[in-house]
């Protein structure tokens, strides 16, 4: 070659010269072949499956037995290689290369069913050679795994006397179940398609297993700390994993049920709530046994702030309380917890008789008794109207009548004395000797003398006993009233008559008030009595009775009658017209009054 050839060749690039063993930019580098074994080797299994496709699509150009040997085996080493990543799919550390081989399997199980349908669609019957059902065996692989690992979880340490072997198991079983679903969700999801939905197929596999554990641990007869503690992870802890932001995002936690299936975890919950309700009976048993040897020892109840109290109420209410908020927590349903009190209303039946005995034996202590009985009372009928959850509808319905009558005979027992010793005042209403001031001022005098025996009790239980005083002594005046002993003959006695009961009315009103009372409407009803003696046109007496009869509609037509007859002035016509006009308006107006008073006023 010359020179000049020579100097060509270099700029050509050739090998020669200053260029030698340079590569140029329209050079190609030789092609790198990765062999099968080779991606095995690496878990590239996405890619030796890929070529184990490219072999079986040649069978078709050139079949040979020794062609279709090698490839069911080379099949058989994918399929070996895809099982042992998955068998360390919980294994990964996140960023891992064995992250990318478990994409790497997942990706070859997903073109090996692809080909799969490719040959049936295609080809006919698989050939012996060809692998199949790689999807139940990718999911097969994977329940194997999750109960190996739930097999294996590490229990807590076992206390001998705080933790059995249940509890232990169980606990660390569900640590396992935890971490491991966090794992899926954070790492495992991220090598799998959406479509094969696999965190929803990893908590349906724990869950299933997790089940099935339980079942077999329960078959013995559990002791009761063991049931508790097994429907609180059923009920509160479970969910409570299931819940946590990560998981509850990806899982379907609705789907998955129940951790017990329903005919043990009734039988569970049978046993617990048994157990239960019997300890709170017992406890309340206890509670009374207390009281009644208390009374038995004639030892006074204790006062606070000067009122006396019982304990009977206080501590009914927070076993009561205590237990079947616990038992919302262990069974999980507010309506089973309730079961708790149904046989509450028999105690509290028993409270009743024993409430009865101190008031039959009216010992020199039973007014102190029946003060703190009061309270309790007022206790329970808060808590049974205020937190109505604790308890079935019956049981609250009747205990409620059961602490109604309880406070009528507490009223109707520390009254009783009161009314005894103002009864000769009494007797003074509604003669003559009523028509002068001082009569219905002694009255007063002794109804405050009287009123300093009803103290000792909390503050809401003398406003009601107050109240109710208050009621009893306005009753018994219009009953007295109405007896017609006094006669107002003509308009001025009549106008006289308004006067003092309208007088009588307000200081009475005043006098209760300042004790206590909120009963207003009771100088209402004095009022319209009076206005009714007051008026002479038969029309504006209708008119005032009509009013009356609206505002309280236990008023009844004997009782207008003996009313009116005090005014001798009006004919026997007259006075039925007015009470046609009560007849009339009590059609129209409510059956039940709001108030309940002429009912309690018996005209004989």
């Amino acid at each position: 070659m010359n020179p000049v050839q020579a100097e060509a060749a270099e700029a050509d690039g050739g090998r020669g010269g200053l260029f030698k063993g340079l590569r140029f930019r329209n050079d190609k580098p030789p092609r790198e072949i990765v062999t099968f074994e080779q991606n095995l080797e690496q878990l590239h299994l996405s890619e030796a499956s890929h070529q184990l496709i490219e072999r079986e699509n040649n069978l078709f150009v050139e079949k040979t037995d020794e062609g279709v040997d090698g490839l069911a085996a080379d099949h058989k080493k994918l399929k070996d290689a895809v099982v042992e990543t998955l068998r360390q799919s919980l294994s990964l550390s996140p960023g891992e290369a064995r992250a990318e081989a478990l994409t790497s399997a997942v990706k070859a199980l997903w073109q090996e069913e692809q080909q799969e349908q490719v040959w049936r669609l295609s080809h006919g019957p698989l050939p012996a050679w060809r692998p199949c059902g790689l999807k139940e065996l990718h999911d097969s692989m994977l329940c194997s795994l999750v109960r190996e690992r739930m097999d294996a979880a590490p229990s807590t340490s076992v206390d001998q006397v705080d933790q059995s072997t249940l509890k232990a198991a169980i606990t660390g079983m569900g640590r396992q179940l935890k971490e491991d679903l966090l794992f899926v969700v954070d790492v495992v999801k991220s090598c799998y398609p959406l479509k094969m939905d696999i965190c929803n197929f990893y908590a349906r596999t724990y869950h299933q297993t997790f089940s099935n554990k339980v079942k077999e641990m329960s078959a013995s007869c559990l002791g009761d700390e063991d049931c508790t503690f097994l429907l609180l992870w059923v009920n509160e802890y479970y969910p409570e994993i299931l819940q946590n932001p990560k998981l509850a995002s990806e899982i379907d936690t609705d789907a998955l049920g129940k951790l017990v299936p329903g005919e043990l975890l009734e039988h569970l919950e049978t046993q617990y709530l048994s157990r239960r309700q019997s300890k709170l009976m017992t406890y309340i048993s206890q509670i009374l046994k207390e009281a009644e040897q208390r009374w038995n020892d004639e030892e006074e109840p204790k006062k606070e702030y000067g009122c006396y109290v019982s304990p009977v109420a206080y501590d009914m209410i927070q076993f009561i309380n205590g237990m079947v908020a616990s038992a919302v927590k262990v069974v999980g349903d507010q309506r089973k917890a309730q079961s708790l009190t149904c046989q509450l209303s028999s105690l509290m039946q028993r409270f009743k008789s024993f409430h009865d005995d101190i008031i039959r034996q009216n010992k020199p202590i039973s007014s102190a008794y029946v003060k703190a009985h009061l309270n309790c009372v007022k206790q329970f009928r808060d808590v049974l109207i205020n937190n109505h959850h604790l308890f079935p509808e019956g049981v609250q319905r009747d205990c409620l009548c059961v602490l109604t009558n309880m406070k009528k005979s507490a009223h109707v027992y520390l009254l009783g004395s009161v009314h005894k010793v103002l009864h000769p005042q009494y007797r003074m209403l509604g003669t003559d000797a009523w028509l002068y001031r001082a009569t219905f001022d002694r009255l007063l005098v002794s109804i405050e003398a009287e009123s300093q025996d009803l103290k000792s009790l909390t503050e809401s239980c003398h406003q009601e006993l107050i109240g109710e005083f208050h009621q009893e002594v306005a009753e018994e005046y219009v009953r007295r009233l109405l007896k017609g002993k006094v006669k107002l003959k003509d308009k001025d006695q009549q106008h006289q008559a308004c006067m003092i009961v309208k007088d009588n009315a307000t200081h009475l009103h005043r006098l209760f008030s300042e004790m206590g009372s909120e009963k207003d409407w009771l100088k209402e009803i004095l009022n319209k009595i009076a206005e009714v003696l007051r008026l002479q046109d038969v029309p504006a007496i209708q008119m005032e009775i009509a009013a009356l009869g609206r505002a309280f509609p236990d008023l009844k037509e004997n009782q207008v009658s003996a009313l009116l007859k005090l005014k001798t002035t009006l004919t026997a016509a007259q006075r039925r017209r007015v009470e046609e006009a009560l007849t009339c308006t009590l059609r129209e107006v409510a059956a039940t009054p709001t108030c309940p008073f002429f009912s309690k006023v018996k005209v004989t």
